[in-house]
């Protein structure tokens, strides 16, 4: 099939929308189509137009839709869809998934965001990452990651704010990677830097140096207000990686509302005794290590080609 992948995040850059787009593009391209991956869309003939982003693809879907009435249109789901979008542009956003043939979304739960009528369309697809078979951590430190850009969506500075008059004795730092949307977002990553010798916040780095960085830490965390079924997740429980993430729906929807490493959303003091914890109990460390190598199998790379697979078999049935 010719394939039209369309998403908002512009050639070049390192937001997950563009890495999401460039996987799925290499997973179709291996299915034996065609792809071409554009930011939006301007007529050109195409079998099936896969959009990223109801709400701000909703122009190019609305576009494809009305010249290509007859050929098929999947929508990714992404988190500001299902947890803002739908709700503050709920029109718009759910123009663009009555046009859909199907709806695609990143963790089992999102249907629930869904009007029961558009559920049937609904087909989860978990992001995958490589294997990281080497981990060396840091020894001087306990090094926690954090990886996503500095933006309210992603609550960037709670890590830091946790870590902030720990006691002296402790080894943890915290090592923020992403770039900031916004010169308020950098100059409060450089105003926390000042105060906090705990956290550094390093920008944006490509995704070879980022696994790097998973290898030499102990710890990664995921402090959002709202995920579509984060990607870096997958990431760390591949590298081999524990996680300490915010009860959101979006984390919970990948690695299940039994797994031990939770923190109530935005609370930076439960997320302080969170982490005090990974540092100072090695059997809770464990039983993080070994919860995440139990749901490595739900983050292969062969699962997502598969679900992808299954997709367009659906699609042209």
């Amino acid at each position: 099939m010719n394939i039209r992948l369309v998403t908002p995040a512009p050639r070049g850059s390192l937001a997950g929308n563009r890495a999401s787009a460039k996987r799925w593009a290499a997973i179709l391209r291996r299915l034996g189509h065609r792809i071409a991956v554009e930011t939006d869309y301007r007529g050109e003939p195409a079998d099936l137009m896969i959009a990223l982003h109801a709400w701000r693809s909703a122009a190019a879907i609305a576009h494809f839709a009305e010249t290509w009435p007859d050929r098929p249109l999947v929508v990714v789901l992404t988190g500001t869809d299902a947890y803002r979008f739908i709700h503050s542009h709920r029109e718009t956003t759910l123009a663009s998934l009555e046009a859909a043939d199907r709806i695609v979304g990143l963790h089992d739960p999102v249907g629930n965001v869904l009007p029961e009528r558009l559920r049937p369309k609904l087909r989860v697809i978990v992001q995958s990452a490589r294997p990281l078979t080497t981990r060396r951590p840091a020894r001087r430190h306990f090094r926690v990651c954090v990886a996503g850009h500095l933006r309210e969506e992603k609550d960037p500075l709670r890590p830091a704010r946790a870590v902030r008059e720990l006691p002296s004795g402790s080894r943890i730092r915290v090592d923020a990677y992403g770039g900031a949307h916004s010169d308020d977002w950098a100059r409060a990553a450089h105003a926390e830097m000042q105060i906090n010798p705990r956290y550094r916040w390093h920008g944006e780095i490509p995704h070879a140096e980022l696994r790097r960085v998973f290898s030499r830490s102990q710890l990664l965390v995921l402090p959002s207000l709202m995920e579509g079924g984060a990607n870096v997740v997958s990431e760390a429980v591949m590298a081999g990686l524990p996680v300490i993430a915010s009860d959101i729906e979006g984390s919970v929807g990948l690695l299940g509302s039994d797994y031990p490493g939770y923190y109530p959303v935005g609370d930076a003091e439960a997320l302080r005794k969170r982490l005090l914890q990974a540092e100072s109990d090695p059997t809770f460390y464990e039983t993080l290590e070994n919860s995440c190598a139990m749901r490595r199998a739900r983050f292969t790379p062969e699962r997502e080609q598969a679900g992808w697979a299954a997709l367009i078999d659906d699609i042209q049935g």
